[in-house]
C-alpha cells in the first residue's frame, strides 16, 4: 500500500433533502437537517485510508465546533492530520441539497480552507508521499506552490481535479492562469463535464486532445450516468459507470479520484482497469447516503469488479 497526501478541503456538510431542487426564483421542501463530514480533499484521504493506503490531508480548519468535528471524523478513519492547520476564521461548510434521485446542489461557505497556505513543513509532508492530490477548491496560492515543486521535480506524483467551474472558483479557488501552468507538470488532469467545459469551452474527445496539446499526459474526464473517458498517450478508453441503487451522489467525483490515484498513480495500471477501478469505488459511495457514506474497502471493490 502507498503513503497518499490530500491538499485542499476539509469541511463540515450541511445536508437537506429535499422535495425538488429549485430552479431559479423557484422553491423546495427540506424534509430534514443531516450533519455530515465532507471537503474534496477530506473525502479523497478517506477513501484513500478505507482502501488500505496510509493517508495524511493538509487543510485548516477553524477553532470552533466545527473544526473539531472535522479532525475527529478525520482521526476515526486513520487519517493523519498532523498537518491539519487550526485557525480563528469560521470552519468552512457545504450547504447540500439533496433530492430523492441521489442529485444534488452545493453552496460553500466558511473562510477557513480559503486562509490556507503551505509552509515548509506542510511541502515535507508531502514530498514524502507517494501520490498527492489536490482539486480547484484549493487556494491558489496554494496550487502555485504545488506548481512551484511540480516544475523542480520536488513532487510526487499528482492528480488534479478541476472539480467546479470558474465562475464558481472566483476569489476562492484556484485560477484560470494557475491552471494552465498546471497542465504540463501533473502525472492526471481529472474534471467533469461542467467544469471542462467553462475551462475548455468543449468537453469529451475534443478536451482531451486539447489537453494533450497542452503536455497533460494522462486524463480522465468524468460524465456521471454515462460514465468516463480516460485517455493515456494514443489510447482512449471508455469506461461505463457501474449500475447501482443510487441513494446519493454527493462525494462520487471525489471517490473516483481516490480511485484513480490508486489504480493510476499508485499501481500503474493499464487506462481500461484504472478507469474501472474508479468507477467501482464511485459506484459504491453512490449506495449509500453522504460524501463518505458508502466508501468502500478494496475487498468490497473486487466484489463489484468481479460482478
Amino acid at each position: 500500500m502507498a503513503r497518499v497526501v490530500t491538499v485542499g478541503s476539509a469541511v463540515v456538510d450541511r445536508v437537506y433533502p429535499v422535495t425538488n431542487l429549485p430552479a431559479p426564483d423557484g422553491g423546495a421542501f427540506a424534509r430534514d437537517e443531516q450533519l455530515a463530514d465532507g471537503g474534496v480533499a477530506a473525502n479523497v484521504a478517506v477513501a484513500s485510508a478505507r482502501l488500505g493506503h496510509e493517508a495524511g490531508v493538509v487543510s485548516r480548519v477553524g477553532g470552533d465546533a466545527d473544526g473539531d468535528r472535522v479532525v475527529t471524523a478525520l482521526d476515526a478513519e486513520g487519517v493523519e492530520t498532523t498537518r491539519l492547520a487550526r485557525g480563528d476564521e469560521r470552519t468552512s461548510f457545504s450547504l447540500i441539497l439533496r433530492d430523492d434521485d441521489g442529485e444534488r446542489m452545493i453552496v460553500n461557505g466558511g473562510a477557513a480552507v480559503g486562509a490556507l497556505r503551505l509552509d515548509a513543513a506542510d511541502r515535507d509532508y508531502y514530498r514524502d508521499a507517494d501520490a498527492v492530490f489536490t482539486s480547484a477548491y484549493a487556494p491558489d496560492p496554494v496550487v502555485s506552490t504545488l506548481l512551484d515543486d511540480a516544475r523542480a521535480g520536488d513532487c510526487p506524483p499528482l492528480l488534479f481535479d478541476l472539480a467546479g467551474p470558474f465562475a464558481e472558483l472566483d476569489g476562492r479557488g484556484t485560477t484560470r492562469e494557475t491552471v494552465d501552468a498546471l497542465l504540463p507538470h501533473v502525472d492526471c488532469f481529472l474534471a467533469g463535464e461542467v467544469a471542462l467545459r467553462s475551462y475548455l469551452d468543449c468537453t469529451g474527445r475534443e478536451a482531451a486532445e486539447e489537453l494533450q496539446g497542452n503536455g497533460v499526459e494522462r486524463t480522465a474526464l468524468t460524465r456521471g450516468a454515462d460514465g468516463a473517458l480516460l485517455i493515456e498517450g494514443e489510447e482512449v478508453v471508455e469506461v461505463p459507470a457501474f449500475d447501482v441503487p443510487v441513494r446519493d451522489t454527493t462525494g462520487a467525483g471525489d471517490a473516483f479520484a481516490a480511485g484513480l490515484v490508486d489504480a493510476w498513480l499508485c499501481r500503474d495500471l493499464p487506462a481500461r482497469e484504472a478507469g474501472r477501478f474508479a468507477a467501482a469505488v464511485a459506484a459504491e459511495n453512490c449506495t449509500a447516503e453522504g460524501a463518505r457514506g458508502g466508501l468502500p474497502d478494496r475487498e468490497t471493490v473486487a466484489e463489484r469488479l468481479a460482478e
